[in-house]
């Protein structure tokens, strides 16, 4: 997940992803780096954290992550990655 340190939606997801069992999740901090804020942008297209990929799948944003699971998708998504139990 691209994030910054200070970021509401990044905190809702994080917790969003814990609540659904997710025990680890990579941070990649884009706070003052253009590398990685650059390589953020060219992965999703968009500008705009948090950017959520799990596995190869590139969720989106946390309206777009509770959404998912709204749908009752993301357990599964997850499951198919492995990122539970």
């Amino acid at each position: 997940m691209y994030t910054k340190t200070k970021c509401p939606y990044c905190t809702l997801a994080e917790k969003l992803l814990a609540v659904r069992g997710v025990k680890d999740i990579e941070k990649i901090l884009i706070d003052g780096n253009d590398a990685l804020r650059d390589e953020m942008i060219v992965k999703s297209g968009l500008r705009t954290v948090p950017q959520i990929f799990i596995g190869r799948t590139h969720v989106g944003g946390f309206d777009r992550l509770s959404a998912l699971d709204r749908a009752g998708k993301l357990v599964p998504l997850l499951q198919d990655v492995s990122f539970m139990n």
